[in-house]
């Protein structure tokens, strides 16, 4: 019997992926990637549920104390900060990712609001690195069951509150996915 959820699902920009509950990449162990993007170039996303302990002010400079937590993205250009953010077309440049979610922009403009007081802490989130995959690479994972697919909504991504953010998505993909949810972290402990 086969007790995963579905994984003929095709990826597409504005989902997630959700790793399979044994995967040991020190990066993507239940981990949630939010896709940015996903065409015949490739994808590249961030991963919603993997958290360092450091402030916004720590890592930029000039930055004024944020509330958020900050995410580690993925592998790919780890010395990098990215942002998701819910503040549309304040930030010039900014790229829609799903209706009222946007990805980017100008920083000068974002840290001009953040400075101002104007920004709290579910309009923006930051990522550094991100995580990402060569034409291809994904669909192969996937078809490897590596991920299961889902959609989204921009709460769900901008809420950095949610410690089990990885079984909660996996406990509305039906019974198979809420017997995965509820799989132990070490599967000889079952």
């Amino acid at each position: 019997m086969n007790f995963l959820p579905r994984t003929d699902q095709l990826p597409q920009k504005g989902q997630v992926l959700l790793s399979e509950p044994f995967l040991n990449d020190p990066y993507f162990r239940r981990t949630v990637v939010f896709l940015c993007e996903h065409n015949a170039e490739g994808s590249f996303g961030f991963v919603l549920n993997n958290y360092i302990d450091v402030e916004l002010e720590q890592i930029m400079d000039n930055m004024p104390a944020f509330e958020g937590r900050i995410s580690i993205g993925g592998p790919v250009r780890n010395s990098n900060l990215y942002y998701l953010h819910t503040l549309g077309h304040q930030i010039d440049d900014s790229v829609e990712i799903i209706p009222g979610l946007f990805m980017g922009g100008n920083f000068d403009n974002l840290r001009t609001l953040l400075l101002a007081g104007k920004v709290n802490k579910n309009d923006v989130r930051f990522f550094v690195g991100y995580s990402g995959w060569s034409p291809d690479q994904l669909e192969e994972e996937i078809k490897q069951k590596s991920w299961f697919v889902a959609s989204i909504n921009k709460e769900i991504v901008m809420n950095s509150e949610n410690d089990d953010l990885w079984k909660s998505i996996l406990k509305t993909m039906g019974v198979k996915g809420k017997l995965v949810a509820n799989l132990p972290d070490d599967p000889s402990l079952n």
